[in-house]
């Protein structure tokens, strides 16, 4: 809050959310999360594309807020200095301490803190549309995320792990029949960048299972038709305005597939959260149902997520 004080004090053009690959998924949610709700200039950029396309309406009134867990990725390190060549300000969530993005000259603004990339994205958010007039419950809803939300999220873990357990096991064994048919993962709304995140980040990156990511407004523009009785289909469903989107491929995929699984947010309890807060959160609660899903699909593919083959291993 001191931090959005200071850049509200001297003023901004436009505020733009940057990353690259995982980072640039939490950035699409924050934006897509913001444009229904404020009028506030927000913008979403991926690092690479702006440092080869630019921005003609980034100026040096802009600020750039963005999230590093390594602090040396280098497309964010170039990004940084690029933005501030234009003469820009950097706000920076950074996981690592003594990392390249926590030098002085890397940043106008610092919080060094691990974890919870989309809760700081979204806390940010909230305080830039509080500033703006477009939040006013912003103090009854922070009481309420810090009363119950931890324990919420805990408990959707503890409620899907066996489901996740028998989902997992399926998918290996019909991955084990069928290693080069890709799984094919949908959603929308606050939830797509996290749809798209983790078939990248998790089922390609880190457990080296073919994937595709697309938004449920996009699945009967083309994808729809190379979908079978037996293609592997996950849709995630949140709570947020873009629901329905995912509720119509939900509701048409039975006709043509029978290898599909809707995980929705609305099964979870969420314990002492309002329901007028649930849209805030379906991603928290789908990353919690990931995150049991992972344990046993790490188990069931006897592959440790941690193993990469290229990444930061080579240079590229």
């Amino acid at each position: 809050e001191t931090i959005i004080d200071q850049i509200w004090e001297e003023g901004f053009d436009g505020i733009y959310f940057i990353g690259i690959g995982g980072t640039y998924a939490s950035s699409m949610q924050v934006e897509v999360y913001m444009r229904g709700r404020s009028k506030l200039p927000i913008y979403v950029e991926n690092a690479a594309e702006f440092l080869t396309t630019g921005n003609k309406r980034f100026t040096e009134k802009s600020v750039v807020i963005y999230s590093s867990v390594s602090g040396n990725t280098k497309e964010m390190v170039q990004l940084v200095d690029r933005v501030h060549e234009i003469g820009a300000r950097v706000f920076a969530f950074i996981d690592t301490p003594d990392s390249i993005l926590t030098q002085p000259d890397k940043q106008d603004y610092l919080i060094l803190y691990p974890m919870n990339e989309q809760l700081k994205f979204y806390m940010t958010a909230n305080y830039l549309m509080y500033k703006n007039g477009e939040f006013d419950e912003y103090d009854r809803y922070n009481k309420e995320m810090e009363t119950y939300l931890a324990e919420a999220l805990v408990q959707v873990e503890k409620d899907s792990d066996e489901w996740a357990y028998e989902y997992a096991k399926n998918k290996v064994a019909f991955l084990k029949e069928h290693k080069d048919l890709p799984h094919y993962f949908i959603g929308s709304g606050n939830q797509y960048g996290a749809t798209y995140s983790y078939a990248m980040c998790y089922w390609e990156e880190q457990l080296w299972l073919k994937t595709k990511s697309i938004t449920s407004n996009e699945f009967f523009h083309g994808m729809f038709e190379i979908v079978t009785k037996e293609t592997p289909v996950t849709i995630y469903i949140g709570e947020d305005a873009q629901r329905p989107l995912s509720e119509r491929v939900a509701n048409f995929i039975p006709r043509i597939c029978e290898n599909y699984t809707i995980i929705d947010s609305k099964d979870y309890e969420l314990k002492g959260i309002s329901e007028k807060y649930r849209k805030h959160l379906s991603h928290h609660v789908m990353h919690a149902v990931n995150n049991r899903i992972d344990v046993h699909m790490e188990i069931e593919t006897r592959h440790p997520m941690e193993i990469r083959r290229y990444y930061r291993r080579l240079e590229y």
